[in-house]
């Protein structure tokens, strides 16, 4: 019977090669079916088998855990089959995790470490320990219990430290500091997660380090998030250059694998042609070796390529062994996104980077880059136009979520590039396809809906509709739990309040400013404070006490600068400035201001901020009694004010304009929500991919219309301090 069954295994491989998995499942199933008995443990080995080839290759996930679970049955029997015991396990716990049973999936890997516990110190029994410690803090996270997630992790890193594995060490490292971020309870934990990363990582090898690109990827794309969210934007440029080399590098690497494979496959032809001659067969056959042991160094199989038992991929995506970024060795197999999700997500981290900076040539080719990689991608899961979240299958939502996160995260950077460069109707078509996209999947995308209000009122302001974008950042206020995507919601929407002008418009913007100014020393980083002072300055400056103004407004300045580097706010910051030393009669500095805000204006093709320098320019000259540069720049003025008003023209004639700025909130029909969130929580180390800082990340503070800022003569409305 053992032959047989090694028969049967042996005729499962040759059908898996071919790729005719349904005549591979059959031929295990042969043996499961067998009316004679077959000893337990080959059953067991067959049903893991069959278990794996349907969870690489089907979403028949059901099927999968039935036969994982006949294999524990049989294996209650069996007192030793540690190994089996372990795959088992493992293959179950992701069964279950797929199906969103997380407290099943808790209870086996709590079983799966006890029987860890109980059978010794040797690698395997270690190896297994880390496995499980980290499936169970992923387990852990979907149900949000952060302590106990990183509790698991430290036993896992523990783990890995008393068997002197530091590449294991630090997909620990790594994992516990993106819990750290998703939670930001305490920034010191924050600070002390980063800091041992950068300890186990030095103590790897260097040529081991080369070998780690997962982990490299992983370790820089976190210190990444945490340099954005500290607004640390000097100390991020190292990691984002890094991480843009290894794709670079690594792509080639893919390329160069590529041509060898091709190469050799055309030297196979050859060589299987019988009327070939014995001097060419051999001169063939040599260059043969040749490519092969070429093939062979640049290929870097890592031990679970040649496992038996293949790991299960969540999502079933059908990756090859090259398409992967493997965080640990076998038998964790740890992979945090698949490569082209890791491709995608690197220029999205060139855009973050670089869009505060101007770069928006640079930032509209990586946009393109990210959204090409993610259409594909989602193509291959069965996303095509018309396909909504209900048609999906269970197993394929956390994937297809991964994927849809970060097209909405290129689609606001799209958005936020176009409107500072008045390009009113391409940010139009962005936010049009990011809110269909919305539409058809709202319980995957429910954390887009507050941006999606955000970008409307941004939209909104930029075209002048000031009350209507008011009512939008305050609809996405209302709609996140984020105190600081609150915060800046209501900073936007005082602006526009400010804009409107009239003395209940201001009272209105007060209102909202002063609750954020008085809490802006608690938010991480300087980004609120930053707006706050923006918009109080400019509130202050309406009511007419320039000197406190000054002072606000110089503070901000001095924050966006040095840790920002947001170079359209510092234009604004530097046009308020200058208009304030204008009405203080400092003409010296004013002018000064207003040169340096308009160069970096131009070089944003910032449109509404160049228009509104040129006009306090104006007063200035008149001031001055400069006739010449008074006349030359009244005319550049006038220039840009015609193109300014084409622009919005083309805006507010285009089908989409009334739907975008209309004071309506989204409705969507949400189907079987419970299911969808639970499949879209984990595993942790993928789904939250915590990149708060594009959700107003620098988001260009609007340009109020420089009439109502320039005029300091009007009539004083009352004051009120916050």
């Amino acid at each position: 019977m053992e032959a047989l069954a090694e028969g049967l295994w042996g005729l499962a491989d040759f059908h898996e090669e071919k790729g005719e998995i349904h005549k591979a499942v059959k031929c295990l199933e042969a043996i499961c079916q067998s009316h004679v008995s077959f000893f337990p443990v080959v059953e067991v080995k067959t049903r893991l088998r069959i278990a794996t080839l349907l969870l690489k290759h089907s979403h028949n996930v059901t099927h999968a855990k039935s036969h994982l679970e006949r294999s524990q049955l049989l294996l209650h029997s069996i007192p030793s089959c540690f190994d089996l015991k372990c795959r088992a396990y493992s293959l179950l716990s992701q069964c279950y995790h797929l199906v969103g049973a997380i407290p099943p999936q808790k209870q086996i890997l709590n079983k799966a470490l006890q029987l860890t516990t109980s059978s010794g110190n040797e690698l395997s029994v270690k190896l297994w320990s880390c496995n499980f410690n980290s499936q169970l803090a992923n387990a852990l996270i979907i149900e949000g219990d952060y302590q106990n997630s990183i509790a698991a992790l430290e036993s896992g890193y523990i783990c890995a430290a008393q068997i002197s594995y530091p590449e294991l060490q630090m997909f620990f490292a790594t994992s516990i500091l993106h819990v750290h971020l998703m939670q930001w309870d305490d920034e010191n934990l924050v600070e002390q997660a980063v800091n041992r990363c950068d300890q186990v990582w030095d103590s790897i090898e260097r040529n081991k380090r080369e070998q780690c690109l997962g982990l490299l990827f992983y370790n820089e794309l976190l210190h990444v998030f945490y340099r954005f969210r500290v607004c640390d934007y000097k100390n991020v440029a190292q990691h984002v250059d890094k991480l843009d080399a290894a794709v670079k590098a690594d792509m080639q690497q893919t390329r160069e694998i590529q041509d060898l494979t091709n190469e050799i496959n055309t030297l196979n032809q050859s060589l299987s042609r019988s009327d070939l001659h014995y001097r060419d067969r051999s001169a063939l056959a040599e260059k043969q070796a040749q490519l092969q042991e070429r093939l062979k160094s640049k290929t870097r199989l890592s031990s679970s390529g040649q496992h038996y038992l293949e790991p299960a991929y969540f999502g079933n995506v059908k990756r090859t062994l090259e398409d992967k970024l493997e965080l640990a060795p076998s038998p964790i197999d740890g992979e945090w996104l698949p490569k082209s999700a890791v491709y995608a997500l690197v220029d999205l981290m060139v855009v973050i980077f670089g869009r505060p900076k101007g770069h928006s040539k640079e930032c509209a080719k990586r946009i393109q880059s990210g959204m090409h990689i993610i259409q594909e991608e989602l193509v291959k899961l069965g996303i095509t136009d018309g396909v909504k979240e209900v048609d999906l299958q269970h197993s394929a939502i956390w994937m297809a979520g991964v994927y849809l996160m970060l097209l909405m995260q290129f689609f606001e950077n799209k958005v936020a590039v176009e409107l500072t460069r008045s390009e009113f109707v391409e940010a139009q078509e962005a936010l049009v396809q990011m809110k269909n996209w919305y539409m058809r999947f709202p319980t995957i995308l429910q954390a887009c809906e507050s941006i999606i209000q955000m970008l409307r009122g941004q939209y909104a302001h930029y075209v002048g509709c000031y009350s209507e974008a008011a009512f939008h950042y305050l609809e996405g206020a209302k709609l996140t739990e984020s105190k600081a995507m609150q915060a800046m919601c209501q900073i936007y929407a005082a602006v526009s309040y400010i804009c409107i002008g009239d003395a209940e418009s201001s009272s209105q913007a007060l209102d909202l400013i002063g609750p954020v100014y008085r809490m802006m020393e608690s938010f991480v980083g300087v980004r609120e404070k930053t707006g706050v002072l923006f918009a109080y300055g400019l509130l202050l400056m309406k009511q007419h006490d320039l000197q406190e103004a000054r002072n606000r407004l110089a503070k901000g300045l001095q924050l966006t600068h040095n840790h920002l580097g947001n170079l359209q706010l510092v234009s604004q910051y530097l046009t308020i400035l200058g208009s304030l030393a204008l009405a203080l009669h400092d003409t010296v500095q004013s002018r000064e201001i207003l040169r340096s805000s308009l160069t970096l204006a131009k070089k944003l093709y910032d449109i509404p901020t160049q228009i509104w320098v040129l006009s306090v320019l104006t007063a200035l000259y008149q001031e001055l009694g400069e006739r010449g540069n008074e006349m030359e720049n009244v005319e550049y003025q006038r220039k840009k004010e015609d193109e300014m008003q084409r622009r919005l023209a083309d805006a507010h004639s285009s089908i989409h304009h009334i739907e975008l700025i209309d004071k309506v909130k989204l409705e969507v029909q949400q189907f079987h929500e419970i299911d969808i969130k639970r499949a879209t929580a984990g595993p942790s180390m993928g789904v939250n991919l915590d990149i708060p800082e594009s959700i107003g990340l620098s988001t260009p503070l609007p340009a109020p219309s420089s009439s109502k800022l320039v005029d300091l003569d009007s009539r004083r409305r009352g004051k009120r301090k916050i």
